[in-house]
């Protein structure tokens, strides 16, 4: 018999599961304040959150397929680059 404990047993699994729309509050990245460092990143539970290029410089990006706005980057963010909003649902 094979027994789960949460972990994902098959590699991308997950993916299939998108659960952003569990999300009551978003978090809204000012890029002009993101410092690209990395730390919202590095903390996110759901691995959202990636740097990419804008005009030559990284800068956070959330993937809200997956955020469930649990407010975890806005907490870290050095730089306040990061506010919790409410999610509009379209």
């Amino acid at each position: 018999m094979r027994i789960s404990l949460g972990a994902v047993s098959r590699p991308l699994e997950s993916l299939k599961n998108k659960t952003g729309s569990w999300a009551v509050k978003i978090p809204k990245i000012n890029e002009d304040k993101c410092l690209g460092c990395g730390e919202c990143r590095m903390v996110c539970p759901d691995g959202c959150i990636e740097l990419v290029d804008v005009e030559g410089r990284k800068v956070a990006k959330v993937d809200y397929d997956y955020c469930k706005g649990c407010g975890i980057c806005s907490d870290v963010c050095p730089a306040n680059a990061i506010e919790m909003v409410e999610k509009v649902i379209e």
